[in-house]
């Protein structure tokens, strides 16, 4: 019977780029940012690397549909490079290939690398996807946008828990400030000024109830993991980082297709989370998790998470943040590094920019952004609109 990676892997080095406008690299120069910072921090040698995964999921327009740019742009010598891409849950789809050839035992060590350029396309937002997603789009629901499926969801969730808008918009806000806050303190985020409820709330509405500081926004950036065996690793620094469950799950069009979705919650994020809990041996996220990274793509995206994890229960997550659990200085700290509300949304990075900030925060080398002794911290990655996702889960530990 299978039984997972729970502590078949570990990671043992990792590097992120400065997000943001970054006009003045490309993507290799952002791939060997993220990289150089990786090795260094894993105390080995490019050629220790065995196999190599890349995440991402517009550049092709620069670097093709192939693994060869990741091997150019760091001289990797023949090894194998598999090019990936599963929407916004890149990222973490990258990782999860390099983990899976590690604990299969393919590979001793392996490098997983996300980049994206994306104010290099042109696009105030995100490009449309020629795929399936764009023929969604195009041909049921034409008018259809990200923005606006959100918002749909924070009207339809203020309605099923008989919350007023000037609540729910008021817990959105908070949600904004926390990270806003905590990215403030981070030298790697795109933003890093600090915002009042006051400037959420009167800002421009971009699809109600979300406004400007509702969204997140557009940047460039690249991140990179090193994953070994847990021998290896012990060998290599004191403090690597053990990878406790890797799941995913991708929509089967029941969302949109039936009427079992009440489009309060994301279907595919409450199974990878039951499923990465199984595997890491969680029976209580609320509390055995000691930091949470989730895509927050919109503000009401990460109130209901809190709820597709399991750490709120349905209808309360709006309790928990004015109750102040998910700051800085709470149980479960959200986003200590500001989010994709600081960093924007390089799509193929965001997923292991996530993976980067736990990783720093269970070592205790997060600085200012520090949280109280973790033991055990989750990653979500999310891909698509609520009606038709694909999201990924990880949880790790020291």
């Amino acid at each position: 019977m299978a039984s997972g990676i729970r502590d078949k892997v570990a990671i043992v080095g990792m590097g992120c780029t400065r997000f943001g406008e970054r006009w003045d690299a490309d993507a290799a120069d952002l791939i060997v940012e993220a990289f150089q910072e990786a090795v260094e921090d894993a105390g080995i040698g490019p050629e220790e690397i065995q196999a190599a995964w890349l995440g991402t999921c517009f550049e092709e327009v620069h670097l093709g549909k192939s693994g060869i740019p990741l091997a150019q742009a760091l001289k990797l010598p023949g090894i194998p490079v598999t090019r990936v891409e599963n929407f916004c849950a890149t990222g973490t789809e990258a990782f999860r290939g390099a983990c899976y050839a590690v604990a299969s035992g393919a590979c001793d060590i392996a490098l997983a690398l996300g980049v994206e350029k994306l104010k290099d396309t042109g696009y105030g937002g995100l490009p449309g996807f020629d795929t399936a997603m764009g023929t969604l789009n195009r041909f049921i629901l034409p008018a259809f946008t990200a923005p606006g499926g959100f918002a749909l969801m924070a009207t339809r969730y203020f309605a099923e828990h008989g919350i007023s808008p000037d609540e729910g918009k008021a817990a959105l806000a908070r949600i904004s400030v926390k990270s806003h806050r905590a990215g403030a303190m981070n030298p790697k985020a795109h933003l890093r000024t600090e915002i009042t409820p006051e400037q959420v709330l009167q800002a421009p509405i971009v699809a109600w109830p979300l406004g400007l500081f509702d969204c997140c926004g557009v940047s460039d950036g690249a991140a990179a993991a090193i994953v070994t065996t847990p021998e290896i690793a012990r060998s290599l620094r004191p403090d690597p980082v053990r990878v406790k469950a890797l799941q995913i799950a991708a929509t089967s069009g029941e969302e949109l297709y039936t009427t079992n979705w009440d489009g309060t919650h994301l279907p595919t994020t409450a199974r990878a989370a039951a499923r990465a809990c199984e595997e890491a041996g969680v029976r209580s996220p609320r509390d055995e998790i000691g930091v949470l990274e989730v895509h927050d793509c919109f503000s009401i995206t990460e109130l209901v998470t809190y709820e597709d994890l399991g750490i709120s229960p349905r209808g309360r997550a709006i309790r928990d943040v004015n109750d102040g659990l998910f700051e800085l200085e709470g149980a479960i700290p959200c986003q200590p590094d500001g989010g994709l509300k600081c960093f924007g949304h390089p799509i193929g990075a965001s997923g292991i920019r996530m993976i980067y900030e736990v990783y720093k925060q269970l070592q205790h080398r997060a600085g200012p952004r520090q949280v109280k002794d973790p033991k055990l911290g989750l990653t979500h990655n999310l891909g698509g609109i609520p009606l038709f996702s694909v999201c990924s889960i990880g949880i790790f530990g020291l």
